[in-house]
Parts: C-alpha cells; structure tokens; sequence
C-alpha cells in the first residue's frame, strides 16, 4: 500500500497550488476515500489572524481530488458546500475525504476538517462528476 501512496503523491505534485504554494500533504488513501494534512505557517492566516477560510476550502477540495482521482484522473468538482464550525486551535488541519455515493457520472463525498487538538473545524460537501465518460 505504501508504494500506492507514494505513486499518488507523485501524480498529485501536479497540483502546484494545493502542494506547493498550500504545503498540503497526501498522508493515506484508500477506496474513494483519502487524507491530507497541512501544517500552517503565517501565510495561512487572514488579517484577523485566524486560519484563511479559503485555506481550509482548498484542504477540503484537495483530499475530495485525491479521494475522486486516486486511480484514475476522471472527476472534478461541481459544487460545494462548506460549514465553518470552530476556529482552528492546533498547528495542523487533517482532512478526511470518504465517498458516500459513487455513481455513474456523478459522486458525493464527504470532508471532515479536523485540527491537531481533535476540534471539528468544518465539514464539506462536494459533488463531482465524471469527464472522462
């Protein structure tokens, strides 16, 4: 299972902005199902000085890529619907993507944010569908 992670980290280093300028990490990934990390740094926060929403939306539509994408390249978002639900306290954000519906053409997955101190910090529904058809 190893060897598939690192071949999906590989395939997703392609994504300069989630990787590169987000720093988001791919740590496991299984059946539509996937888990990233970031470790925040100063450029992720707003100027009130908390965790930028559109940081914690990018984690979120990241791990649903990885979950969607792991062995095939097919799936990309439609919509999304994210609900902030407490600040972030920790040093890390943790996304869990898990499939809830795979048809056809279209999909529905589920992201749980969690910080490194174990609070919910969003949930994040996304529909994707298939291009590749």
């Amino acid at each position: 299972m190893e060897d598939y992670l690192s071949e999906v980290q590989e395939r997703f280093k392609k994504d300069l902005f989630a990787t590169e300028t987000t720093g988001i990490e791919i740590i496991d990934v299984g059946d539509h199902s996937a888990k990233c990390v970031l470790h925040l740094t100063s450029k992720h926060l707003n100027a009130m000085g908390a965790v930028m929403g559109g940081v914690i939306y990018t984690l979120a539509d990241f791990a649903f890529a990885v979950a969607a994408n792991h062995a095939v390249l097919d799936t990309v978002s439609v919509s999304g619907d994210i609900k902030f639900i407490n600040p972030t306290k920790g040093k890390s954000l943790y996304a869990e993507a898990r499939c809830l519906k795979n048809g056809r053409t279209t999909s529905f997955y589920d992201i749980t944010i969690n910080d490194d101190c174990d609070n919910v910090i969003s949930k994040v529904s996304i529909v994707g569908t298939r291009v590749n058809i």
